[in-house]
């Protein structure tokens, strides 16, 4: 077989968003696909316009596609069709190509549930940010019958979360509580130094809270080093990426994924960082 045959039959995979470029994903699929001996290769796109997604999804002939920021409720809308709890969620990171219709999942909920396993008992939640996976992480809440807040800078995109039954609340008229676990699902701190929210607040948020979880990876975000630096167990993105993307690459290769396969993924992601937070 020729080596342009070879490449024709090799199944390609993808990860869109804005910006695109940290992502390990790439990584993490790429090492499943090499334990499996499967002839497959995921790559980044960037993709500035999210109304491109469906046509460079179908155009560039991806087997399969994992979205994130901002393309997620994007996706949702342009999918043939959506499958399971993302009806629910409104926002998908999944996308399958099947008798030439997109198929639509999201994963992201179920892979925050077993990243902050870990953390024990959570009773009161706390989600700064009101984007997809914002709605992803609530949904899988809700369904685990946990008491879930929501804050977000405005007004705009609260409506879904409040006809989830979600306590809602702009940085106006924000009520303190005693959170369990606080979660930053915004991009503050992917490309900047900024917090999800002021930081005064988010100090007396962490003064009683017991856990912060940040959906960022590979980099100590300032919500992080706060959360850390008063003490908070603290985890960033990471076993969320490597969760959801397990359950995705289930999807892709119409496999269910062995502990030893999942390690393999996981040794795909180099991200890490040190101290108290970084659990196990």
């Amino acid at each position: 077989m020729t080596t342009r045959s070879k490449m024709k039959n090799i199944k390609k995979f993808v990860i869109f968003g804005n910006p695109v470029e940290h992502s390990k994903s790439p990584q993490m699929h790429n090492a499943g696909f090499k334990y499996l001996n499967i002839d497959a290769n995921y790559e980044t796109k960037h993709l500035l316009n999210g109304n491109e997604l469906k046509d460079t999804f179908l155009t560039n002939d991806f087997y399969g596609a994992n979205i994130t920021v901002p393309h997620k409720e994007e996706a949702y809308r342009q999918a043939d069709e959506v499958v399971g709890i993302a009806k629910h969620i409104g926002a998908v990171n999944t996308y399958i190509k099947k008798n030439d219709k997109i198929l639509a999942y999201n994963t992201d909920g179920l892979g925050f549930l077993k990243a902050v396993k870990s953390f024990g008992k959570l009773n009161k939640i706390l989600i700064i940010g009101a984007g997809g996976t914002a709605r992803a992480i609530a949904v899988a809440l809700k369904q685990e019958k946990k008491e879930v807040f929501l804050l977000n800078r405005s007004q705009n995109k609260l409506e879904f979360f409040i006809n989830l039954g979600i306590n809602t609340y702009t940085w106006d008229n924000f009520k303190m509580n005693n959170f369990d676990l606080v979660i930053n699902s915004t991009s503050a701190g992917l490309k900047d130094d900024l917090y999800p929210c002021d930081k005064k607040l988010l100090e007396k948020l962490f003064k009683k809270a017991s856990f912060a979880f940040d959906c960022i990876y590979g980099k100590q975000t300032p919500f992080l080093r706060l959360a850390l630096a008063m003490n908070l167990k603290a985890k960033d993105g990471e076993d969320m990426l490597l969760y959801q993307g397990v359950l995705a690459f289930e999807l892709f290769t119409d496999t269910k994924a062995t502990d030893k396969l999942i390690e393999a993924m996981r040794k795909g992601l180099t991200s890490s960082y040190t101290k108290r937070g970084k659990l196990k």
